[in-house]
């Protein structure tokens, strides 16, 4: 086994410049650190003197108050990783990846006196190289920051308050993995589907409007009371105007605000325990989608026959529209009387639709559990384990079965791909965090065969990563 480490790869592993989350998580990650990391530095004191914010330049010598003052607020993060996969596999190695984030954001009132707005605008910039594009055969990726190189808008929208604050509007360019199917306690882990997870990423037209792409439309946001909030949203059906192979390639700044297609409807009811409520909190969503677009049968040609067959037409038949019904779950399941931050959490997230002939993946399920403070003097620190399962369709299964029937050998049945992930966030600051993580994959994409062409199917994968965050 010959295993390489790029060059760019042992500068980040020297440098410790990685993100401890997805672009989801960046900000979540900092304010998980808190100020008290500092004082837990142990052997690291040498940190208690930069940076004595949530944020290592501080005011930035007076510029952060400056847009203070004109409501506007400026956030800069460097997400940089190291991973490899040291079995399984197409082919095995280690590869670099980062993502910077920028975000300026506008309170209205206080900078001209208009009441209840919000103005976002935020930009990547992606580099490095994709390891699971490169090596892995898995369907649910190994990072969430993962993605083509390049800069790029990613959002732009106004939100206005409405009904004295009850509710409120939102329109523009959006990334609803920025809101809808949301697991707070999910968001510490690497993987890609802890974030948006694996049945929108394969069965919405362009993966769906999610980190790096983003789409134009409307979110409406209802709150009934403390305790129940409703979102409902309609937007592009795609977020690229090219839907076939890596749609980021139809839009490589993010600037294409294309209103072309049929809409994406979506909508999600959540109940969070009331704040004043006796036992442990916890946030319960059920939600479901609707695409109005055309989508291609998984096995069966346009004239009946199937796509596997000698004589086919090599034109799959089409179906209208595409729909999901989803639930999440966060519950706090352990809290320390006598220290606040030392708790246990889980999570679950189910997905699913009964449209076998219309889209590639059926179900997907995400859980875990996550340990904040998990020793003693380390109360910043947290410590998860995940798990990950998705289910092919049943008729890609039975257009593989074909598939060998009609080469007479034997070739691999798609059905399903499990992952597992333990991972451990060190705080070594309030604006920095260290994230060292271990991922093994269970029939990498549902049991495919090998790029090969040898008919073995992949061999499960083990990856090993470094993570750190950076907030400035």
């Amino acid at each position: 086994m010959r295993i390489s480490i790029r060059r760019s790869g042992l500068a980040a592993l020297a440098g410790l410049m990685a993100c401890a989350g997805g672009p989801v998580q960046a900000a979540d990650a900092a304010d998980a650190a808190g100020n008290g990391a500092a004082a837990d530095g142990g052997g690291l004191g040498f940190l208690e003197g930069l940076g004595n914010s949530n944020g290592l330049l501080g005011d930035m010598g007076g510029l952060r108050p400056w847009l203070g003052e004109k409501g506007i607020t400026f956030t800069l993060s460097e997400t940089s990783e190291v991973l490899g996969n040291v079995s399984g596999g197409n082919r095995r190695g280690f590869e670099y990846d980062g993502l910077t984030t920028a975000t300026l954001q506008m309170d209205t009132a206080r900078a001209f006196g208009w009441e209840g707005g919000t103005v976002n605008i935020s930009g990547l910039q992606i580099h490095g190289r994709n390891l699971s594009a490169d090596n892995l055969a898995s369907l649910q990726t190994a990072s969430g920051i993962e993605a083509d190189r390049g800069t790029r808008l990613w959002e732009a929208w106004y939100q206005q308050a409405i009904f004295g604050g009850k509710a409120d509007v939102k329109l523009g360019q959006q990334s609803l993995d920025q809101e809808f199917m949301v697991s707070q306690n999910a968001l510490l882990f690497v993987n890609t589907m802890f974030g948006w997870p694996m049945l929108p990423s394969a069965d919405l037209p362009g993966g769906g409007p999610a980190y790096p792409l983003s789409d134009l439309g409307a979110r409406l946001r209802l709150h009934a009371g403390q305790s129940v909030t409703l979102l409902a949203g309609v937007f592009n059906g795609s977020p690229s105007p090219r839907n076939g192979g890596d749609p980021q390639l139809g839009d490589r700044t993010g600037t294409d605000f294309t209103l072309k297609g049929a809409p994406l409807a979506m909508t999600e009811l959540q109940y969070a325990t009331p704040p004043a409520a006796a036992g442990l909190p916890g946030t319960y969503k059920l939600g479901a989608w609707y695409d109005g677009r055309r989508f291609a049968d998984q096995s069966v040609d346009s004239g009946g026959g199937s796509l596997a067959a000698p004589g086919s037409t090599g034109v799959a038949a089409g179906h209208h529209g595409n729909y999901a019904f989803y639930g999440v779950a966060d519950q706090m399941i352990w809290r320390d009387a006598a220290v606040a931050d030392h708790n246990a959490n889980t999570f679950l997230r189910l997905m699913g639709t009964p449209q076998q002939d219309r889209v590639p993946i059926v179900f997907s399920l995400n859980a875990g559990l996550t340990l904040h403070a998990p020793f003693q003097g380390r109360t910043a620190d947290t410590a998860g384990l995940g798990l990950g399962y998705t289910r092919v369709s049943h008729r890609l299964s039975e257009l593989d079965e074909e598939t060998g029937a009609y080469n007479g050998g034997f070739y691999p049945v798609r059905h399903s791909e499990t992952f597992l992930e333990a991972t451990y966030q060190y705080a070594l600051a309030s604006w920095w965090q260290l994230q060292p993580d271990v991922q093994y994959v269970f029939h990498p994409g549902g049991n495919v065969p090998q790029a090969t062409d040898s008919g073995e199917r992949v061999g499960d994968e083990l990856v090993l990563g470094l993570r750190t965050n950076i907030q400035f």
